[in-house]
């Protein structure tokens, strides 16, 4: 039986790349049979201010107005977007800050989140923290798809990379990326560590079997030993394939409000040219 996401949350925020995610919530949304649900989120301009509490009355108004003109255009692009064919979306905004504590506790009900890459050339990026991807994908525990800035390929989960190793980040995305790994045309998975020695004697478990129980067929490429620049080399690679979609474990952990993540992991979210599906 193919499974589906029942629930999906896209992030939303005024930046340039809010349109393009939120179309491919809709569209992702539309294959599964979920329902989608949309939150704006932003931090207040003031926040990131020095002396922001004794800000004069007429700066605090200006303020407020910068936010809520963002605000009003974020939701007339979404009702436009809705006018055009696809998902119903419903509508909210977080209404606390930190925004990740908001965005991670809606993530709880859901069964994947879309989020975007920072986009470094938008003057609207920091209306969201710079770890916010990451920051919400480590405190709610649950999987995201994180569409990069320049936009999809515009086919989705047709061609699946995994990048495999064996560590429960890894396994999470994998499990999470059932419905869409079901449903792709090719599957390939990547791998570069050494192979484990054995830990048990008989029929034990693997991922390739593990997959074809769930009716996923997979072509392994074993690379060797990682390289040094093992997050590039992964892009290569998926590139390479023409994957449309890559899937992997998100590394990394909380230090002093700080969320500090792996190599690879930071390496993908900087460097990302398609949609890419993470757990931790």
């Amino acid at each position: 039986m193919t499974a589906s996401y029942q629930q999906i949350l896209v992030h939303l925020d005024p930046g340039v790349a809010a349109p393009a995610r939120l179309a491919f919530a809709r569209k992702l949304a539309e294959q599964q049979g979920a329902a989608l649900a949309a939150l704006y989120a932003t931090t207040p301009v003031f926040v990131g201010l020095p002396y922001a509490p004794e800000m004069v009355p007429s700066m605090a108004e200006a303020l407020a107005a910068i936010e809520d003109e963002r605000r009003e255009r974020t939701h007339k692009m979404f009702d436009e977007t809705l006018r055009t064919p696809g998902a119903p979306v419903a509508w909210s905004e977080a209404i606390e800050f930190p925004i990740e504590a908001v965005v991670a506790q809606q993530a709880l009900f859901a069964d994947l989140l879309v989020l975007g890459q920072r986009h470094p050339g938008d003057p609207l990026a920091a209306s969201v923290p710079p770890d916010f991807a990451e920051a919400v994908i480590i405190a709610s525990g649950r999987p995201a798809i994180v569409v990069p800035y320049v936009g999809g390929t515009g086919r989705l989960g047709e061609t699946v990379a995994i990048a495999w190793k064996e560590t429960r980040e890894a396994a999470r995305a994998v499990a999470a990326a059932l419905p869409l790994l079901q449903r792709a045309k090719k599957v390939h998975v990547l791998c570069w560590s050494e192979e484990p020695a054995a830990a048990v004697e008989g029929a034990g478990l693997d991922l390739r079997g593990y997959l074809h129980r769930h009716g996923v067929e997979v072509d392994w490429q074993h690379g060797g030993p990682a390289p040094a620049s093992f997050g590039e080399a992964l892009l290569s690679r998926t590139f390479d394939l023409g994957a449309d979609l890559l899937v992997m474990g998100c590394y990394g952990h909380s230090r002093a409000r700080e969320w500090v993540l792996g190599g690879a992991s930071r390496s993908v979210l900087d460097a990302m040219t398609l949609p890419v599906l993470m757990a931790h």
